[in-house]
């Protein structure tokens, strides 16, 4: 990124030398992405993070149909990231209705449930890959598989989207292995700048662009690239691919001693999400009797940082969306602790955390709880 934050902060959309230097960094930037994800190029469309490619994604497809006259019906799960269920939510407003899909005890949706969701006026189809809180794994690729064969059968083509923000450096991300005509990433969640997001746009998807200006990003998205950015998320996620299958088999490791280990010495624990259907690096256990926000609070004195199953906002407190659609009590909510590990993550690390946490917890539980 360096070289792109000082000599060469040229606009890519110029045409001066140093702005050639720039788009041809751009160009480059895009052919590396969509070469790893297994698209073309100008199917790929750079953004400010996750969130905008989520809601261009949804936004821009809905749109789009709406105005061709294709319906306005959208298919989604429960325990999507909020990123998607208020993109949803905001379609409301405009005739949309949203089918939000049930999911298991483990948190997974079932594909053909998937199918039996589409009608003859459904315009989009959006399920996570890796579920950000619970981690787990849902089946994307069954689930497009079967949403095709429904539309198929009802002479129709109905676009899919997939959140993937939390899959690279931890699971395969292949757009066509999946069969989805939308991938949305965000650079940060795989050792990229904060601030840059991907999103995967197949051409064959109709779509509305969400920001108006000029003409970056082939019409799809306007303003002028963050090149520095943009050059560090395609090296990020290069990396992230090539260390791959060294950083699940570290973190899977590191996770399942934490599985393991924490109900060994401390008593009425619960882990959340599938059991072995569950991205590597995460971690997600209940603590009955407990505030999972007591717990952060108590860990980050200790330099170790989780994170809660709750959300927090102008003074009320709010379980986890997740685990309730999940079918779990509101004490499970209540107590949940996410710990996620990363391939930098060390044993004496892990050591600390489980030599730490029992004395943690007894010494809350000693304490009133006001759930």
């Amino acid at each position: 990124m360096e070289p792109f934050l000082g000599a060469g902060y040229g606009n890519p959309s110029a045409m001066y030398e140093l702005s050639r230097q720039a788009s041809d960094a751009l160009d480059e930037a895009r052919r590396t992405v969509a070469e790893l994800l297994g698209c073309r190029p100008n199917d790929i469309i750079f953004n400010s993070g996750g969130t905008e490619s989520i809601n261009a994604a949804i936004k821009g497809v809905a749109f789009a149909q709406q105005l061709a006259g294709g319906g306005h019906h959208i298919i989604t799960s429960s325990v999507e990231h909020h990123a998607v269920l208020h993109s949803c939510e905001y379609l409301e407003k405009f005739g949309f209705e949203i089918t939000y899909l049930d999911v298991d005890g483990h948190g997974l949706v079932d594909p053909e449930a998937v199918a039996a969701a589409v009608r003859t006026d459904t315009v989009l189809v959006s399920l996570m890959l890796a579920n950000n809180e619970v981690g787990t794994v849902e089946p994307v690729a069954a689930s497009s598989e079967a949403v095709r064969a429904r539309a198929r059968a009802l002479g129709k083509v109905i676009p899919f989207h997939c959140d993937a923000v939390q899959a690279p450096g931890y699971l395969p991300v292949n757009v066509g292995a999946l069969g989805v005509d939308l991938l949305s990433l965000s650079a940060h969640k795989f050792g990229g700048p904060k601030g840059v997001g991907v999103l995967y746009l197949d051409r064959s998807a109709p779509y509305l662009p969400l920001m108006s200006g000029g003409g970056q990003e082939r019409q799809r998205r306007a303003g002028t690239e963050n090149v520095a950015g943009i050059v560090g998320t395609a090296a990020a996620l290069s990396l992230a691919f090539a260390h791959q299958e060294k950083a699940a088999a570290h973190t899977a490791r590191l996770r399942d001693r934490i599985i393991e280990d924490v109900p060994r010495s401390v008593e009425h624990v619960v882990l959340n999400g599938h059991p072995t259907q569950r991205l590597p690096n995460n971690v997600n256990l209940s603590f009955l009797g407990l505030e999972g926000d007591a717990l952060v609070e108590a860990l980050d004195e200790q330099g170790i940082a989780v994170g809660s199953g709750s959300a927090c906002g102008s003074g009320s407190w709010e379980p986890s969306h997740v685990l309730l659609a999940m079918g779990l009590s509101l004490e499970r909510a209540a107590g949940a602790l996410r710990i996620t590990v990363a391939d930098e993550t060390t044993d004496a690390e892990i050591d600390r955390l489980l030599s730490v946490l029992p004395g943690i917890v007894a010494n809350l539980r000693q304490q009133p709880v006001a759930v």
